[in-house]
């Protein structure tokens, strides 16, 4: 993994930071070394001005834990240090950050430009808000800005972008299209769950928000659902903070305790993730049953050289279509012995799903293949096993499917 951890003006690098920002939970001598759980739902004050002004505004004493919690703020600051931003609000999930983020900004009549390849919760929100509510969303090309500056207009009100698209692998010309969006004034949400702030921290870039579903990566552990959005501006996170709020959209604090905990070990599972990433990739490239492999570290993926001016490795996301199409990738999915068939990815057990037979199933050959699916494409989270028994278990269900 390349070195992208940079000093920053004396203090510790993000892998050191990601294993002690967590030691700032309590002062003094004595103070524990994993942050304290409270689970305190309310807080108690000894005057009616003091209780009226820490509900004023974020960041204040706390009130009510759906406000704001002491175990939560700890995550916050441990995200905002680590994305390098301003401050952060998470969330009960990934969706959570994204839509308190995409309700609080948009009004009927704006415009959303929107990379083409989005996650399928992020495309129904802002399916859901143009079809109730006007909001105007267009799809735009990524590999530059040149497509951003032909459809941008002065409704115009928001770019969303992912750092690596799932499951094509795509990379967006962050810093161009940042670049064009900030100076026409355009707020940019980017979605860094599948890079992590280990590959790549957009707000450097230029982003003005950044979402996570900690679930995956950040979590690590298939163990907790939870989101985050990161804020380069002050004011904005006070804006969507306060419609998070209204939403009941905030983080649990165990929830949040769990994050803090995979957080600690997130630069040596990533390094981990995206090594047993490469072997697989290469392997299954040369394999003859398999038509085609997706992932941004490969020399022939579109996205390649993009991947890597911007990420310090290439994810642990990788997709594949074998040549036997639908029914083979079936057969591939459940023949494997260490791999799970499951939802989700970014935990420590390598995950597949076959789109064709489950997300995707109503859709007939010709419908899937419309839509970019192959009927055979597998999609896997390669997790942090030995690399050759990952590879084993892929070469039996491959001879099998």
């Amino acid at each position: 993994m390349r070195e992208q951890t940079e000093q920053r003006s004396g203090g510790p690098r993000l892998r050191t930071r990601a294993v002690h920002a967590a030691a700032a939970a309590a002062q003094g001598d004595g103070r524990p070394l994993s942050v304290p759980i409270v689970r305190s739902s309310a807080f108690a004050f000894d005057s009616v001005d003091k209780l009226a002004a820490a509900m004023a505004e974020p960041g204040g004493d706390f009130v009510y834990s759906r406000r704001g919690n002491p175990t939560v703020q700890v995550l916050e600051r441990v995200l905002t240090d680590l994305e390098g931003g301003a401050a952060a609000i998470a969330t009960a999930s990934g969706m959570g950050a994204i839509s308190g983020t995409l309700l609080a900004l948009l009004r009927p009549g704006d415009h959303v430009l929107a990379q083409s390849c989005l996650y399928g919760g992020t495309h129904a929100v802002l399916s859901d808000l143009a079809q109730r509510f006007g909001v105007v969303v267009e799809r735009i090309r990524t590999e530059d800005a040149a497509d951003f500056e032909a459809r941008v207009r002065p409704a115009t009100r928001l770019l969303f972008l992912e750092t690596i698209a799932n499951p094509t692998g795509q990379i967006p010309d962050l810093p161009g299209l940042l670049a064009a969006a900030g100076a026409r004034g355009v707020v940019t949400v980017v979605d860094n769950s599948l890079a992590s702030p280990v590959l790549c921290r957009p707000i450097e870039h230029g982003a003005d928000i950044v979402v996570h579903s900690t679930t995956k990566y950040l979590g690590g552990h298939s163990d907790v659902v939870g989101g985050a959005a990161v804020f380069a501006d002050p004011a904005l996170h006070g804006t969507v903070w306060t419609r998070a709020v209204e939403l009941g959209s905030t983080a649990d604090p165990f929830a949040a305790w769990l994050t803090l905990r995979g957080i600690q070990t997130l630069p040596l599972r990533m390094s981990r993730h995206c090594a047993n990433a490469s072997v697989l990739a290469e392997r299954l490239e040369a394999h003859p049953a398999v038509a085609r492999v997706q992932w941004p570290g490969l020399p022939g993926h579109p996205s390649h050289e993009r991947a890597r001016a911007l990420l310090s490795d290439f994810g642990g996301m990788l997709s594949f279509e074998l040549r036997g199409g639908r029914e083979a990738g079936r057969r591939f999915v459940e023949g494997l012995r260490i791999a799970r068939l499951a939802l989700s990815l970014g935990g420590v057990e390598t995950l597949v799903t076959h789109p064709a037979g489950t997300s995707h199933r109503e859709l007939d050959d010709r419908a899937l293949r419309e839509a970019g699916i192959a009927p055979g494409a597998v999609r896997m989270s390669v997790g942090i096993e030995d690399a050759d028994d990952l590879w084993e278990d892929i070469e039996q269900a491959l001879k099998a499917s």
